[in-house]
């Protein structure tokens, strides 16, 4: 069983390596080896087992692993060690969400329904960077609770219901307010207490052909020390378009994990430089490499004015050397880290939660922010933890809403993007994938899109087996498509015999054209087809009604409900509503 559990977890990607749990001596040894390099151990078994094993390695908060023990049947995730830095309790709530069981958090922000201020900032894009957290978090937990200044970076996480253990002040990120006091700082400087870093740096780098790796390296550390900045809080690289094939340059995006925005030199050449150069427009068609590809790439992360930190500054090379490079460095008004991102696309199902996926519920676990329609957030309200934002939209405003999921994205979040039922059957992703489809590769998160259980399905559950042919779904709303498209894949579904789902049949504002599909329905079937109203699925106010289309009480249906008539070999017999698929050898009535 245990074996199975780890199976299980592999194949949803959350363990990578799986050993065989009975083999608790061979084990040890392993554990010895890869405890310096694993982010995760997540072992299946007795928590008394696992501490004697682990018991000989741990070491302290900043180099230890995050260990965690299910138990066979998945009841419950304990996270015994790295609960905070090393992510513990987050991969306990997506393996809790994955296997339908219950993760156990002792921590005492978890119990307090506080915010681990040593953790909280992954969740929000951003790097961790100095400081003595110990004491912070001692602090914190305690009755003096400790000042916060934020300079820079996403403020949606102060709408948090978790957001009590901390005071909050004022700042400025270019210096201008003392720097003495707080004892966090969420900015993009280095400096006393402990720091946060959010991606708002953007480093404009121009180089000779051939220049020395460690030619651009010694440049940034020095330039981003000389002002103070920390190099967890740089968002990427900028250059020029020709710089692109720059072994070093591409080398040092990539030892760093810095996206590197390349541009035309007609694209710099437009932007206004405190440092333009005749000889370098002569060379490259541009005044300015570094700080115009600087300024030019914070303006795209933020769409407003950026600030230039540090003007363009020259590095050359030392002995056994090649080249020389320029830096300048630019502070975009907002965070943008798109890699680290991810949009997800939820079908929350008709309603309850136990008609929920496992897949949808481990989205909605490591989502930092849910985004959707009040009444589906509603509905997945008790999945929702204190340190998880909830934004509301109206139901009409769809093309907004999935605009600011993927903003939030592209800042570095987890979203959640809300629908209900199958968020790919009239749900928000093929507009979210439109949007998403229309950015620069390099501006898109990740994007995946988690299905859920549609009305439809629940619908024929209840019924019977109304779908077991050919079938198809069609909207009455007549606000995205015009009711002339509507009417001829009416008339087609009727001419095929397909059995039809009606979603959207009836509003107050378009009462008539239910009317006009039954006829168009009824042109192909007799009189006595069956119909199904099927109401509010899944909550309280659900009621369900077995119909004829010769007998179908118009007036009875609202925009809550589905309409689903059957061809015309579908019966209702003992109340249930059955369509034959006519397999060989089958009995019939």
């Amino acid at each position: 069983m245990a074996t199975a559990m780890l199976q299980r977890l592999r194949q949803a990607g959350l363990v990578h390596v799986v050993r065989d749990p009975e083999e608790a001596e061979a084990s040890a040894p392993w554990l010895a080896r890869h405890w310096g390099t694993a982010d995760a151990v997540v072992a299946v078994g007795a928590c008394g087992l696992v501490t004697r094993l682990i018991a000989p390695l741990v070491g302290d908060k900043q180099s230890d692993p995050a260990v965690l023990v299910v138990d066979p049947r998945g009841r419950f995730v304990v996270p015994l060690l790295g609960g905070h830095g090393a992510g513990g309790d987050r991969l306990a709530e997506e393996i809790a969400a994955l296997v339908g069981g219950q993760a156990v958090l002792t921590g005492a922000g978890a119990s307090q329904g506080r915010l681990p201020l040593d953790a909280f900032g992954q969740a929000w894009g951003w790097r961790r960077g100095a400081g003595d957290w110990r004491s912070l978090m001692v602090e914190a937990a305690g009755d003096c609770r400790p000042v916060l200044r934020q300079e820079e970076g996403t403020t949606l996480w102060e709408e948090l219901e978790a957001t009590g253990n901390f005071k909050t002040e004022g700042g400025e990120a270019d210096g201008s307010k003392a720097h003495g006091e707080a004892a966090l700082v969420i900015g993009p400087r280095s400096g006393a207490g402990c720091r946060w870093h959010p991606p708002s740096l953007w480093l404009g780098i121009g180089c000779e052909r051939d220049t020395s790796l460690p030619v651009l390296e010694r440049l940034v550390a020095q330039g981003l020390a000389q002002q103070g900045l920390a190099p967890e809080a740089v968002a990427g690289l900028a250059s020029i378009d020709r710089k692109g094939d720059e072994p070093a340059l591409l080398a040092l995006a990539e030892q760093h994990g810095w996206p590197l925005r390349l541009y035309d030199a007609a694209t710099l050449a437009a932007v206004t430089v405190p440092h333009p150069s005749e000889a370098v427009a002569r060379e490259m068609g541009t005044p300015s490499v570094a700080e115009a590809a600087a300024l030019q790439a914070a303006w795209e992360a933020a769409s407003e004015a950026p600030r230039l930190l540090l003007e363009k500054r020259i590095g050359r090379a030392a002995t056994g050397e090649r080249g020389a490079a320029t830096l300048a460095v630019a502070l975009a008004t907002r965070q943008w880290a798109p890699q680290r991102g991810s949009l997800h696309l939820v079908g929350s199902g008709p309603g309850p939660i136990d008609l929920l996926s496992g897949d949808a519920r481990r989205a909605l676990a490591t989502a930092t922010v849910w985004v959707g329609y009040g009444l589906y957030l509603d509905l997945l309200e008790p999945l929702r933890r204190p340190d998880q934002l909830r934004r509301e939209g109206r139901l009409t405003e769809e093309r907004a809403r999935c605009a600011e999921a993927l903003d939030l994205a592209r800042q570095g979040l987890d979203v959640a993007l809300i629908s209900s039922g199958d968020s790919g059957i009239y749900g928000m992703a093929g507009l979210a994938l439109e949007l998403w489809l229309q950015l620069p590769v390099l501006d898109r998160p990740a994007f995946t899109v988690h299905p859920g259980l549609s009305a439809l399905q629940l619908a024929a559950a209840r019924a019977g087996a109304p779908l077991m042919h050919d079938f198809c779904t069609i909207s009455l709303s007549d606000r995205l498509t015009p009711w002339e498209v509507i009417e001829r894949r009416l008339k087609g579904a009727a001419s095929g015999d397909f059995v039809v789902a009606l979603y959207n049949p009836r509003s107050l504002g378009r009462p008539w054209q239910l009317g006009r599909a039954i006829e168009l329905l009824g042109e192909g079937r007799p009189a006595s087809t069956p119909v199904l109203l099927a109401r509010q699925l899944g909550r309280a106010e659900e009621a369900l009604s077995l119909h004829t289309l010769g007998t179908l009480p118009e007036d009875k249906v609202d925009m809550l409900t589905l309409v689903l008539v059957g061809n015309s070999s579908t019966r209702i017999q003992d109340g249930r509503m059955v369509t034959p698929r006519g397999y060989p050898g089958a009995a019939l009535a």
